[in-house]
């Protein structure tokens, strides 16, 4: 069938999509892709086709700051169909960060769907309500439009419950108060390309690390989720760029009795306001601190690493072991300098780099004699939301 996928990532300040050409059996490269950034300060708008040139911006060239993300999605959407031609769009994908207990597997999107989704908000409140925002902006532009949910929790069910539970009490685990994962479309991707760089190797002792923004950790065997650094919500595990990781829930308490803080006000302070932002005091942005001579720069830099080494640390029990290490996400495919920091600290797990393969970005990073090997891979999780929008849709 000719026609074309289109996929939807929207994130706290963002707007990403890509359209992916649906005779591909496995769709890497986007004939189309691009973003709006910094929605609701100074928005942006760029896309580029296949070959890499700039597409016209037409009416996207000035946004308004004022605008939300389904109000975006209402200029996004003309400008792709014109620049579609007379390829019929088949159905839209989106990334949805949590999908509870319920969502496991790509979901086709129905009232009911949605409906069940709107309650996980909460869990996830810097993209759920973006990812719901872009349903219904499609639904409004083109109601009979085929829409796919594509969840970040999925690729983490089926591990062992132990790796699951909370030390709480039972009542609230059947309730669904358990650990989740995220960025599971970009460790399924990672675990889908593994086995081009390492053959057999690929189904051994890995570890994941998607560093960006938003930063987490999983082990991996036999290219399935073991354990994962965050939990109910995507703020736990790593320190991120404005999300503090995994923090003494006294701390929340003592916000809440001694400072006064009510639940709105903590849920700013510990999703909006730390992490590399707080810590530095100047940026949530690693390449700005990697470039700064503030000693605070520094220091949360050097706390992120610190605090990377020890959750990757906390993992390898999961897994028995580490054959395997990837960097991946824009802090890990381009900044050096954090990853050798972190493997600086995991020498003693065989961890060894070559520094010049390191500061050229190499895929494959690792010294000859280390025990581990070490690399840098892009992700894609567009492309894991197009091929199950090719599943949905029965293509050969």
């Amino acid at each position: 069938m000719s026609g074309v996928i289109l996929t939807l990532n929207a994130g706290s300040s963002s707007l990403k999509f890509a359209v992916f050409d649906a005779s591909v059996t496995a769709p890497k490269t986007a004939t189309i892709g691009g973003k709006i950034t910094d929605i609701g300060r100074d928005p942006a708008f760029a896309a580029r086709d296949a070959e890499g040139r700039a597409l016209d911006k037409g009416l996207l060239i000035t946004l308004d700051p004022s605008l939300d993300h389904e109000q975006l999605m209402a200029l996004l959407l003309p400008w792709l169909s014109e620049h579609l031609g007379t390829q019929p769009l088949l159905a839209v994908g989106h990334r949805v960060v949590h999908g509870g207990q319920k969502f496991q597997k790509p979901t086709p999107i129905t009232d009911e769907v949605l409906a069940a989704l709107e309650v996980l908000a909460p869990l996830a409140p810097l993209h759920q309500p973006h990812n719901l925002a872009a349903i219904h902006a499609v639904s409004n532009w083109q109601p009979g439009l085929q829409q796919i949910a594509c969840f970040d929790t999925s690729f983490h069910s089926g591990r062992e419950r132990l790796a699951e539970l909370f030390a709480l009490p039972r009542v609230l685990s059947d309730e669904g108060i358990i650990r989740y994962g995220f960025h599971g479309l970009s460790y399924q991707y990672i675990a889908g390309v593994l086995p081009d760089h390492l053959g057999p190797l690929a189904n051994g002792r890995v570890i994941v690390a998607h560093l960006g923004n938003g930063s987490s950790m999983c082990a991996m065997k036999d290219s399935k989720s073991a354990a994962t650094s965050m939990g109910f919500t995507a703020l736990d595990g790593l320190m991120m760029g404005r999300r503090c990781g995994t923090l003494d829930p006294g701390v929340v308490l003592y916000l809440m009795q001694a400072k006064g803080m009510n639940a709105a006000e903590v849920e700013d302070l510990l999703y909006r306001q730390s992490g590399l932002l707080g810590v530095s005091g100047i940026s949530n942005n690693m390449q700005v601190l990697l470039q700064s001579d503030d000693p605070h720069a520094q220091e949360a830099v050097d706390l992120y690493c610190y605090r990377a080494a020890s959750v990757l640390a906390g993992l390898v029990p999961a897994v028995g072991g580490l054959d395997v290490l990837v960097f991946t996400a824009g802090i890990g495919e381009n900044a050096p300098d954090v990853r050798k920091k972190i493997c600086d600290r995991l020498t003693w797990l065989g961890v060894t780099l070559n520094p010049d393969a390191n500061a050229e970005n190499a895929v494959e990073i690792s010294a000859q004699h280390s025990s581990v090997r070490v690399l840098t891979l892009p992700t894609n999780e567009e492309a894991v939301v197009a091929s199950a929008c090719r599943s949905f849709l029965a293509l050969p």
